[in-house]
Formats: C-alpha cells, sequence, structure tokens
C-alpha cells in the first residue's frame, strides 16, 4: 500500500480467486471422459468441480445447447491460497522445458489466464492411472487492479514470469 501509494486498504490489489476448468471436446461421444475429468479435477483442488453446459448449439462441432462439455472449479480463501501455493512450488516446476510463464497473459481487468498442457504436473495425479490427458486453463482473478499491478502481486507470491531474473 505505501509503495503503490493507495490512498486506503481496499484500492490494493488482491487475489480474489482462482478458476480452474477443462474443456472436453469428446464429452459427448464418451460419458466417461467427462467423469474423470471432474474425479481429476476433484483430487487436483481438493473441492467438487461442476460440470459445465454449452450456452449455444454449434453444428460444425456437434454441440447442442445444454450438452455437458466440461468441468470448472473456483476457489476462494484458504484452498485458494493453499492451490496457488502448491501450483508455484510444486506444478510449474515440473512442466517439461518450463522457462518461466509470459507476462503479457492479463486481460484489461489484470486477471492472469495460463494454460496446461495436462495434469501430470500435479503431485496428485499419478501417470499409470490416468487414461487420456486432459490439458486444463488456469486463471487469477485480482481485484482492484491493472496489467501492472496484477504482475507485481504474482511477483511477491512467487510467481516465475519470463525474464524475471535479467529484471532483478
Amino acid at each position: 500500500m505505501k509503495e503503490r501509494g493507495c490512498p486506503n486498504v481496499h484500492s490494493v490489489p488482491r487475489l480474489s480467486k482462482i478458476v480452474l476448468s477443462m474443456g472436453v471436446g469428446k464429452a459427448n461421444e464418451n460419458k466417461r471422459l467427462l467423469e474423470t475429468a471432474v474425479d481429476d479435477l476433484t483430487k487436483i483442488t481438493g473441492q467438487k468441480a461442476v460440470i459445465t453446459r454449452a450456452k449455444k448449439s454449434v453444428s460444425n462441432f456437434r454441440l447442442r445447447e445444454g450438452q455437458q462439455i466440461g468441468c470448472m472449479v473456483t476457489l476462494r480463501g484458504n484452498r485458494m491460497f493453499e492451490f496457488l501455493d502448491r501450483l508455484v512450488s510444486v506444478a510449474i516446476p515440473r512442466i517439461r522445458d518450463f522457462r518461466g510463464l509470459k507476462a503479457t497473459s492479463f486481460d484489461k481487468a489484470g486477471n492472469y489466464s495460463l494454460g496446461l498442457a495436462d495434469q501430470l504436473v500435479f503431485p496428485e495425479m499419478q501417470a499409470d492411472k490416468i487414461e487420456n490427458n486432459q490439458g486444463m486453463n488456469i486463471t487469477l482473478v485480482i481485484r482492484g487492479s491493472d496489467a501492472e499491478k496484477s504482475v507485481e502481486l504474482l511477483r511477491m507470491f512467487g510467481v516465475p514470469f519470463r525474464g524475471q531474473n535479467e529484471q532483478q
């Protein structure tokens, strides 16, 4: 608050929630893929995943409105900070050929999004028990911020961005 010159406590950027989502494109062909994705996301986060449905029908994708197509979890409070700690200290270093996260993946509101190619980077997942590798999207929602303030906040949390070593 002192570094940024924020007038009050409520204007300081803060992490409000983390949203994890998995899109299961072949869920309409094989319902078991969606069930395993829900189980995997539940194991990773420690919170029950919610099944998401299609908002619109798209004939090219053979998709109908209301059809089950993925799953998601929203983490807040202690679970959010515990997951962020595991993501930064355990999961991200296990990514193959990792050189840092892009510092350009912020939207106008200062929220940060990243994608993982598979769920095996989390220690809860066992490689021999996974039938199909499924990617996931992770969004860190930051209130009261823009991209510049969000980068600084996430660096304080220990998120490794590309080029971080050269700047410090």
